[in-house]
């Protein structure tokens, strides 16, 4: 599946979805809608016509190795890190945050929302300031459905058109 307003990479073919039995995308939503987070973040980028970008972040925080280990095998993308007593799998891969979204969605019941306005914000192009800002508000949207960014969420809508100059 070709997502929109993602840069084509290799014509590389991702297990995610092929080989993942329906039982198999249950558990992972089950964990992410549990011990699992979908974080917006618009960080500065040089390289970005508008000087930014939008990242989607999945996680997954657990104190059993054995189940992060097994995500890691079984999605075929992401890092594993330990922070003190826990271990986390993380990834920021654009295109395969995209795919796992649309392949556990149906399972999801407390994040689906969320997965829906992550969607929204991968396959949005950003070739006008006014795409920039939509997704911006999109990412406001996510960070307020978050639990743990409600105290400490940056207003990204704010943060950018600060940035534009009154001639933009």
């Amino acid at each position: 599946m070709q997502v929109p307003g993602i840069i084509e990479q290799s014509m590389k073919v991702h297990p995610v979805g092929k080989k993942l039995s329906e039982v198999e995308r249950a558990y992972i939503a089950g964990f992410l809608d549990a011990d699992g987070c979908i974080m917006a973040t618009i960080e500065p980028h040089k390289e970005k016509r508008y000087k930014f970008r939008v990242r989607i972040t999945l996680k997954i925080t657990q104190t059993n190795r054995k189940i992060i280990d097994w995500f890691h095998k079984k999605l075929k993308v992401g890092t594993v890190s330990i922070n003190r007593s826990t271990f986390n799998w993380i990834t920021r891969d654009q295109e395969m945050v995209y795919e796992i979204l649309e392949n556990i969605k149906p399972f999801l019941k407390v994040k689906r929302t969320q997965a829906q306005y992550a969607q929204k914000i991968i396959s949005t192009s950003v070739n006008y300031k006014k795409d920039l800002l939509q997704v911006a508000r999109l990412a406001d949207a996510l960070s307020r459905l978050n639990v743990r960014s409600k105290n400490r969420r940056k207003n990204y809508i704010t943060m950018i058109q600060d940035s534009f100059s009154s001639n933009d």
